[in-house]
């Protein structure tokens, strides 16, 4: 039996594929490979992406609303829960705990989600990492 993720995540970060072995998988380069690799490169070098990559993710239909919501969020900008929460009728919680398992880190920005406050809260990559990307879009 196969599993399949299609998925980019932080090897570290809180929420990660169940049963998926790092060492198992093939390495094998696809179209779809180079073109996240293209966007992955354009974004650490400080540009904001060109490269066109289709993003399907495989979760709920709520977390697919939610998904939805933070690709409306340009780069070198932030929304915080509450604002998202309204937009989709919804509790800053709910919103939270689909931004939480975001099967697609950095490709659909749940790292320019902030508390409230404007404060730094709630990614699942860590702290320290969603403050060097928005410091990298020059949002801090």
């Amino acid at each position: 039996m196969f599993t399949f993720y299609i998925a980019a995540w932080f090897t570290d970060q809180k929420y990660f594929a169940p049963d998926l072995s790092l060492e198992k998988i093939a390495n094998i380069e696809t179209p779809a490979l180079k073109q996240a690799r293209a966007w992955l490169t354009e974004y650490f070098n400080g540009q904001i992406p060109t490269t066109k990559i289709t993003l399907a993710p495989q979760v709920t239909p709520f977390r697919q609303q939610v998904l939805k919501q933070l690709q409306l969020i340009s780069y070198g900008t932030t929304v915080i829960y509450q604002e998202l929460a309204n937009k989709l009728g919804t509790h800053p919680r709910a919103v939270g705990g689909a931004v939480a398992h975001n099967p697609l880190s950095l490709f659909i920005p749940c790292h320019r989600v902030l508390a409230s406050d404007g404060s730094l809260h709630g990614y699942a990559g860590g702290l320290d990492r969603k403050q060097a990307l928005l410091e990298l879009e020059q949002i801090l």
